[in-house]
């Protein structure tokens, strides 16, 4: 997909599990499980999908993924999975490597979007991976995640974004903010203090990067809300505001953590939003 300057690339960075009961809230296992099916864990397969922008003179993700550090106790607990998918040779398939990078959009701070941020280096001290990139997030979810509460705080790690700030490379932004002329970054509230959701546009085409405000296509109708969403209540409405605006102009919306489908179209019917069609970004 071409956006404006940008050359648009989808990159799966790995595999993993959550509690399907978690993942979709007051929706009951009988109606979920037909489409996300669980283990004998109550564990739904998930991805880590990030995007990657080019244009001659940027090179930019969104998102990281979750990373390389993790305890071996954590990664048989979400079932981490990198037999197939990495980060790193997603970037080396496209012929590139970490250093080529040169900004990161971060959504938000949660282990499973930021742990690839870092990684251990020789002496098990956390280091950014990307080692010429800025790496960019709402100001006030960094106050966030300094500050998690107890409900929240078990998704924060510092490794995977205090050594961002130690090396000066993590900046900060407020509210809405245009990145540049054909990227957006729009803070959403109700899963987490200020995530951004990424809006690529240029007047013709526009995909939106939804992270976990619709993490999956499954969670497109609007009851469909995760768990884990720290005020379910503004999801919904978030939800309700953002679905309208992209079935009216008919944008691509990228789902994060979707295993099964990429990327899609978004239809309306009978008051309920629904994927209308699966697109390969």
């Amino acid at each position: 997909m071409q956006i404006g300057d940008y050359k648009i690339r989808s990159i799966k960075t790995g595999l993993f599990k959550l509690d399907g009961g978690s993942m979709f809230g007051v929706v009951p296992k009988t109606i979920w499980s037909k489409s996300n099916p669980s283990d004998d864990k109550n564990r739904i397969e998930m991805s880590t999908n990030v995007l990657l922008l080019e244009s001659k003179d940027r090179r930019i993700l969104v998102d990281t993924g979750i990373g390389h550090k993790m305890s071996d106790k954590l990664n048989q607990i979400y079932g981490v999975d990198y037999s197939e998918y990495t980060l790193e040779k997603g970037l080396s398939e496209l012929n590139l490597k970490t250093d080529d990078i040169t900004d990161v959009i971060l959504t938000h701070l949660h282990f499973d979007h930021a742990g690839g941020a870092t990684r251990f280096d020789e002496s098990k001290k956390p280091v950014p991976v990307f080692q010429n990139a800025i790496y960019h997030i709402q100001e006030k979810h960094l106050d966030w995640a300094l500050n998690p509460t107890e409900r929240d705080k078990a998704s924060f790690f510092p490794e995977n974004y205090q050594p961002l700030i130690d090396s000066k490379q993590l900046k900060t932004v407020n509210d809405k903010h245009n990145f540049d002329d054909f990227i957006t970054l729009i803070p959403v509230n109700g899963h987490t203090r200020s995530m951004q959701i990424v809006k690529i546009s240029d007047g013709t085409e526009s995909l939106v990067y939804l992270a976990d405000l619709i993490p999956m296509s499954a969670h497109v109708p609007l009851p469909y809300i995760m768990g884990y969403d720290l005020f379910p209540l503004v999801t919904l409405e978030e939800k309700r505001e953002y679905l309208k605006e992209i079935y009216e102009n008919n944008y691509t919306v990228f789902f994060e953590h979707d295993p099964y489908v990429e990327a899609g179209k978004v239809g309306y019917y009978n008051n309920s939003y629904f994927l209308k069609d699966k697109i390969n970004v």
